[in-house]
C-alpha cells in the first residue's frame, strides 16, 4: 500500500481564504467593516480605527428593542468601549491608554474584538438580540421572594445609626413596585389572550392554533409583510454567515496570531493597578500596621454589642426562632435551585428570559 499523498495547498487559495473568512465574520457582526479595514488595522493604520470603535460599541452595548443603532459621538463610543472592556477584565492596558477621540488604535481594537470572540458566545448573543420575533413573548419572572410578602420579621430596636423602619419601608416599596410590574404584565397577557381567542383557528400550525400580534398586524396592513420579509431575509443572511464562520474561523485565528506577534509585548504587571514607589514602602508598612490595629479595636468593640443583641433577641421567644428558621429554609431552597440551574444549564440562570405565549384552551371540533 502506497503512502497517502498530502494535499498541497494552493497559494492562491490560501490568499483568498483569509478575506473570505473575514467577509463571513463581518456579515455576522452588526455594522461589520470590510476585510480591507481588518487588513489596515493589522498594520495599525489610523483610517481603520473609527470603524472598529463603532463595531466594538455595537458588540458591547445592548441593542435597542427596535434594532436601531444608537447615534452617539465617536468619542462617547470610545469611552464606553473602554469602560465595558475594563469591566469584563480585558487584560491589555494599551487599549485603555488610547485617545478618546477614536482616531487611533486599530490593531488594539482588532485584538479586543478577537478576545471577545474567543472568550464567550458573543456571536450567539448578537444573533439572539437581533432575532425577528414572530410570536408573542413575555419575560417570565421566577423571583418569588419579592412578589410574596414573606415571613414577618419581628421588630427589634437597633442601637446606633441603623434605621430598621427605613429598611422596612424600602423593602415594602420594592415589593409594591414588583407587584405593580407583575400586574402590568398580567394585563398585557390578558390583552394578548383576547387576540389569541379572536384569531383561534386561523394559524396553519395546529400546535399554535392562533395568530400572534405580528401576524395579526399583517392582516390589518398587508403592505407591512414586505418589510417583515426583508427583516427575515437579513436574519437568514446573518444565520448563514454564522454557520459559514464556524467552518472558516481557523483561518482567522491563524491570522490573528500574526497580528498579536506584530504588537509590542507588554510588561507582566497587574492590569490597572497603581505602581508603588520604592521610597513609599516604609510608609505603606506603617499604614498596614495602623489598619491592623484598627481592625483589632473594631473587633473588640463589636463582640460585646453582638452578644447584647443576641441576648435581647433571645427574649422574643419562639416567634423569632420560627421566623429565623423560615428565613434559613428560604435561603437554603434558593441556593439549591441556583445550584440545580447552574448544573443543568452550565452557567448563570436567566430568570427573566422571554417565553412565547401560546393559548392552550381546547377547541371544539
Amino acid at each position: 500500500m502506497g503512502r497517502r499523498r498530502r494535499r498541497r495547498v494552493d497559494p492562491a487559495d490560501a490568499a483568498r481564504a483569509l478575506p473570505e473568512a473575514i467577509a463571513v465574520l463581518t456579515r455576522t457582526l452588526p455594522t461589520g467593516p470590510s476585510p480591507e479595514t481588518f487588513r489596515r488595522a493589522k498594520f495599525d493604520r489610523p483610517e481603520a480605527a473609527p470603524a472598529l470603535w463603532r463595531l466594538l460599541f455595537c458588540v458591547l452595548s445592548p441593542m435597542p428593542a427596535d434594532g436601531a443603532s444608537p447615534s452617539l459621538a465617536l468619542e462617547a463610543q470610545a469611552r464606553s468601549v473602554k469602560a465595558a472592556l475594563r469591566f469584563q477584565g480585558y487584560p491589555r492596558r494599551a487599549l485603555a491608554q488610547l485617545p478618546d477621540d477614536g482616531s487611533q488604535g486599530g490593531r488594539e481594537l482588532l485584538l479586543a474584538l478577537a478576545w471577545l470572540l474567543a472568550r464567550g458566545p458573543t456571536l450567539e448573543q448578537l444573533l439572539a438580540q437581533s432575532r425577528v420575533r414572530l410570536g408573542d413573548e413575555m419575560p417570565v419572572c421566577e423571583c418569588e421572594s419579592l412578589a410574596s410578602p414573606g415571613p414577618a420579621v419581628p421588630s427589634v430596636e437597633a442601637d446606633g445609626c441603623v434605621d430598621t423602619r427605613h429598611l422596612q419601608w424600602l423593602m415594602g416599596k420594592l415589593r409594591f413596585r414588583w407587584r405593580k410590574l407583575m400586574a402590568s404584565q398580567q394585563e398585557q397577557c390578558a390583552l394578548l389572550g383576547k387576540i389569541h381567542s379572536y384569531t383561534r383557528g386561523c394559524h396553519s400550525d395546529r400546535s399554535l392554533g392562533h395568530l400572534s400580534v405580528t401576524e395579526t398586524e399583517l392582516l390589518r396592513d398587508p403592505e407591512g409583510g414586505q418589510q417583515l420579509l426583508q427583516r427575515l431575509e437579513r436574519e437568514n443572511v446573518r444565520l448563514e454567515a454564522a454557520l459559514e464562520w464556524r467552518r472558516r474561523e481557523l483561518v482567522f485565528w491563524q491570522w490573528m496570531d500574526t497580528v498579536l506577534g506584530a504588537c509590542p509585548p507588554e510588561a507582566s504587571q497587574p492590569t490597572f493597578l497603581p505602581e508603588i514607589p520604592a521610597q513609599g514602602a516604609a510608609e505603606l508598612e506603617l499604614v498596614v500596621r495602623e489598619l491592623q490595629a484598627l481592625q483589632e479595636e473594631l473587633q473588640a468593640a463589636v463582640e460585646p454589642r453582638r452578644a447584647a443583641w443576641e441576648a435581647r433577641v433571645g427574649g422574643h421567644g419562639p416567634e423569632w426562632s420560627a421566623s429565623r428558621r423560615a428565613l434559613q429554609e428560604a435561603v437554603r431552597q434558593d441556593l439549591v435551585a441556583l445550584q440545580w440551574a447552574w448544573e443543568r444549564g452550565g452557567g448563570l440562570t436567566q430568570p427573566h428570559e422571554p417565553h412565547r405565549l401560546v393559548s392552550r384552551t381546547p377547541t371544539s371540533c
